[in-house]
């Protein structure tokens, strides 16, 4: 296809509020040697998004305004930078964009060679999308950070949500027993996707009928993540992606110095407090991009060990609404935004 020289883009202008996000025309990216330029056919929606427009995330990543949002998407490949050697020209692949660039809210994207990874060959690219960010994030938590193994009990909070509808599928396959917190609405859909207990967190705190447990991931932050230093063993692991960042995030997950990691150890204080009064490890996480462990995450949905949840599907000029969706907080699993046939 003929690549044109400008596009349609939700570009943020400011920080702020949801007015300062809007459709504009912004000249099409051009690919470094080891970058795809990718026809964007679908992007996921993420609390990061609204998070990075409030200026929520500025002391961790500070963008040139104006920029383009988006974190995550599926499309085709439609240029090839001079050294890639895994992709070519046609190929549908989908990705988590690079942090310090975004861009998926667009209709041409670049996306590093090694953060992509060939689509699941069951699914569409609107479902597509809705896998990397959120797929990699409960793959990285449980597997790497928890070491979840066969035969534990986990806790994890808000499961019908985005990063939990894949948590507890991939909590089950790494053979744990799971127990999460959901209102009524969601009960039916985490049981389905294999949660073993259920709370009903409008009726009654998790940590007043959980205990003992091997690990905990919290989505959730607040009340919901100091409950969980109460809801696992000591010396257990409570790992969190809503909770305020430790130390540790700065140096292995943002390669920052002393300075950041000194305001996360002054900022994460009272949890870190909390968490050596019971005896645990508290731990946040800022997810990475791989390709490779996207192509794990395709070998399940293509197994039919792995399902993907979306909550709703917007034309890419009602992102705004998507993002309102999103930020009320009722979804139950992903929302995504498609790009239309030209």
């Amino acid at each position: 296809m003929a690549i044109p020289k400008r596009m349609q883009a939700f570009v943020l202008k400011a920080y702020g509020g949801p007015e300062l996000a809007s459709l504009q025309e912004v000249p099409v990216p051009e690919p470094a040697p080891r970058q795809l330029l990718v026809r964007v056919h679908a992007a996921g929606l993420n609390p990061v998004d609204f998070k990075t427009r409030r200026g929520d995330l500025r002391v961790v990543q500070r963008y040139p305004l104006p920029v383009v949002l988006g974190n995550e998407l599926a499309g085709e490949v439609v240029a090839c930078g001079a050294q890639v050697r895994r992709y070519n020209v046609g190929d549908r692949i989908f990705a988590r964009v690079d942090k310090s660039r975004m861009g998926a809210f667009a209709e041409f994207a670049i996306v590093e060679e090694d953060h992509a990874a060939a689509m699941p060959a069951t699914l569409d690219f609107a479902t597509a999308a809705a896998v990397p960010l959120a797929g990699l994030t409960a793959l990285q938590a449980l597997r790497d950070e928890l070491h979840l193994a066969s035969g534990q009990r986990i806790f994890i909070s808000g499961g019908a949500g985005g990063v939990g509808t894949f948590a507890l599928q991939i909590a089950r396959h790494l053979g744990a027993q799971v127990a999460t917190s959901a209102s009524p609405r969601g009960e039916a859909l985490v049981r389905q996707l294999g949660a073993d207990t259920v709370v009903d967190y409008t009726r009654e705190r998790p940590a007043d009928v959980l205990s003992g447990y091997d690990g905990a991931f919290d989505l959730i932050g607040g009340d919901s993540l100091e409950q969980a230093f109460a809801i696992v063993r000591p010396g257990a692991s409570v790992v969190s992606v809503a909770g305020m960042p430790e130390p540790q995030t700065a140096s292995k997950d943002l390669g920052r110095g002393l300075g950041l990691q000194a305001l996360f150890w002054a900022a994460s204080f009272s949890l870190r407090r909390l968490a050596s009064k019971y005896g645990v490890r508290y731990r946040f996480l800022f997810m990475h991009a791989s390709g490779e462990e996207l192509s794990e995450l395709a070998r399940l949905i293509d197994g039919g060990e792995l399902k993907v949840i979306v909550d709703s599907v917007y034309p890419f000029e009602r992102v705004a609404e998507a993002m309102a969706r999103l930020e009320a907080g009722h979804a139950k699993g992903k929302i995504v935004v498609t790009m239309a046939d030209k």
